[in-house]
């Protein structure tokens, strides 16, 4: 990883709503040249950004998507929520929600790591939750498994000069928010009286993929406006 963003090129999965779009448009203002790994396409209008549909379930279509690239960085920001109390859990949403959440970010390590160089930094997205929430113990699990892989890889990647963390956000305004097929555990309100913006968690993203953030790994950075006090 250089010093000089214009030379240093990111894998972003879900990049075409939510936090994902908002990492990927935030690392385009600050000079990086973006992949976009999604299934529907951005259509964000910068010459630095390529959008290579794929669906993230698929592992033989997701180890396609990244043929060939060599990033300096990748964030796994792709997610999806689906709640349920014990004793009405749905097994196949489980399977989903860990295949997306733990076996995505898996492979893409994987895939890419061997192709960084040196220096390179990795981001995935956790949640608030992962530490424990009542109807959300699936999506729970599968985001707290991201904690121990990114710990790992952190250990092993720490003399290349590789960082690895988890941005662990609480409630935010994206279209997951409003997703219908989780009405039936409804988000909670932070503290601070609003829900996270997306632009803040790619703030917090964008400086953990910079220089500054070389001392920086194996760590869970919440945000949460309150919600973990």
């Amino acid at each position: 990883m250089t010093a000089d963003a214009t030379s240093s090129h990111a894998i972003v999965t879900g990049a075409s709503s939510g936090i994902g779009a908002a990492i990927a448009t935030r690392l385009l203002r600050d000079g990086w040249r973006v992949t976009g790994l999604s299934r529907t396409d951005p259509g964000l209008a910068d010459a630095r950004f390529e959008h290579r549909g794929v669906d993230l379930l698929d592992p033989t279509a997701l180890a396609a998507a990244v043929g060939g690239l060599r990033p300096t960085a990748f964030v796994h920001a792709a997610g999806l929520m689906r709640g349920g109390m014990v004793g009405s859990l749905d097994a196949e949403a489980g399977r989903t929600l860990w295949r997306l959440h733990v076996d995505a970010a898996s492979l893409l390590a994987d895939t890419l790591v061997p192709r960084m160089t040196d220096g390179g930094r990795i981001v995935l997205m956790g949640s608030r939750t992962a530490a424990g929430s009542a109807g959300r113990s699936q999506y729970a699990a599968s985001k707290a498994a991201l904690v121990a892989m990114a710990r790992s890889w952190a250990i092993e990647l720490a003399p290349r000069g590789i960082t690895v963390n988890v941005v662990a956000p609480a409630a935010t305004d994206t279209p997951m928010l409003r997703d219908p097929a989780r009405s039936a555990v409804a988000p909670k309100l932070p503290p601070i009286g609003r829900y996270i913006r997306p632009e803040e968690v790619a703030a917090l993203t964008a400086f953990l993929l910079g220089p500054e953030a070389g001392a920086i790994t194996g760590q869970q950075m919440l945000i949460c406006g309150g919600s973990s006090l």
